[in-house]
């Protein structure tokens, strides 16, 4: 006796719609459990060299060597989205809600109202998944296994966020702030919630954090937030809230979807790898680690005898920027210094360049390490592990032959 075909869900034929750029013919028809072969094509306005982790939702991260520009260019700024995006969002309809117990009053704006009230600011931002590396923990980590990609520096433009709150008013008992956006939850329940973090009020008031609707000078891609976005830097890139809709002003540590249990939190002291650790136990993560990136070479270089290398990439951290680069090639028992450039402004990665002599033909490991402001530096292997597989900020490291 035949079997009743099943076919898939309407949410995840419009995540696949999505992905593909355009709407898929005869979709309904799709049987339950098969991947539209289209996805193993480049995601529509991203370069096609970004490295598809997932595909619903949409994730997809950056290899080291297509992060080379001084500023991440669009197409090649990694995607970490935890639902499916609206569909088709239009700026001159879109609106911001500030409201919550700590607001003295509730207040909406047009996204034409902001731009035209409120003093416009342009940032280069460094944003970075919680989640970077996580590919390498072990025992292994649950969530995207990114390795090293989720990662990007843009110039920013939009409005500072502490200009909108305080239009609205800021009572003195608030806490910390919240955001909600108009992306739907991937069982297609439009009532539920995808994710909705926050941050303390003090990093809220601080200069460089905006309400951007733009990007290297340009409209935001819809994968990273269009039309309206928060941006936070030096914080988990969960923070930074994208298809912005309402903000709340909270008298308690905001605690929306994905703010409480043990998501974007680490053990508050270290614990051994595999360790079960309660909800209780796990700390949010604030500021994130430094770090640094070789983006040229490409890992697997070769070169001739003889011959001498120049490298480059980036570095960065919190608040406290990068005060030292260095480099290795004998797997960490001694290190060389980088020339290091200084930051455009607080929170935007910094360049670094050297120029590497070998002493003999065969294989090498180019290890890089940046120290931050207030002498942090990274770690040659995985630092402690987590239950989530967050904070991974040890050396970045790529080979290279000598013949």
């Amino acid at each position: 006796m035949p079997t009743r075909r099943r076919f898939i869900s309407q949410a995840t034929l419009t995540a696949f719609s999505f992905a593909l750029g355009s709407r898929i013919v005869y979709g309904n028809k799709l049987p339950e459990g098969i991947v539209p072969i289209g996805l193993n094509d480049p995601i529509k306005g991203k370069h096609p060299g970004l490295t598809i982790l997932n595909d619903r939702p949409v994730n997809a991260e950056t290899p080291a060597h297509l992060l080379d520009d001084p500023l991440t260019p669009n197409d090649r700024f990694f995607v970490r989205n935890n639902g499916i995006p609206p569909e088709n969002p239009e700026a001159g309809n879109w609106s911001l809600t500030i409201e919550g117990e700590s607001a003295r009053q509730s207040k909406t704006f047009t996204l034409a109202e902001l731009k035209a009230n409120f003093r416009h600011h342009t940032y280069q931002i460094t944003l970075e998944c919680g989640g970077n590396g996580r590919s390498e923990f072990n025992p292994p980590a649950k969530g995207n296994q990114w390795s090293t990609g989720a990662v990007g520096c843009a110039a920013w433009t939009g409005v500072r966020l502490k200009d909108v709150l305080q239009s609205v008013g800021v009572k003195s008992d608030a806490v910390y702030i919240g955001y909600y956006g108009a992306d739907t939850h991937l069982s297609g329940n439009l009532s539920k919630t995808v994710i909705s973090r926050g941050v303390p009020i003090k990093k809220a008031m601080q200069e460089e954090s905006l309400i951007a609707w733009e990007m290297n000078g340009e409209p935001l891609p819809l994968l990273n937030g269009f039309p309206l976005r928060l941006i936070f830097g030096g914080y988990p890139a969960s923070a930074s809230g994208k298809w912005l809709n309402r903000i709340v002003i909270r008298n308690q540590v905001h605690d929306g979807p994905k703010m409480t249990g043990q998501a974007y939190r680490v053990p508050c002291k270290p614990v051994a790898p595999g360790a079960k650790v309660a909800d209780d136990e796990m700390c949010i993560i604030e500021k994130m680690p430094v770090k640094s990136l070789i983006t040229f070479p490409k890992t697997g270089a070769t070169i001739k005898s003889g011959q001498q290398l120049p490298i480059r990439g980036h570095a960065w951290a919190a608040d406290a920027g990068v005060s030292k680069m260095e480099y290795s090639i004998d797997f960490g028992s001694t290190w060389q210094t980088s020339r290091l450039e200084n930051a455009a402004n607080r929170f935007a990665w910094q360049h670094f360049s050297a120029n590497i002599d070998f002493p003999e033909n065969g294989y090498y490991e180019i290890w890089a390490r940046a120290t931050d402001g207030e002498g942090n530096s990274q770690p040659m292997i995985l630092p402690g592990w987590n239950p989530k597989g967050y904070l991974n900020n040890a050396c970045h490291r790529i080979a290279v032959r000598v013949v």
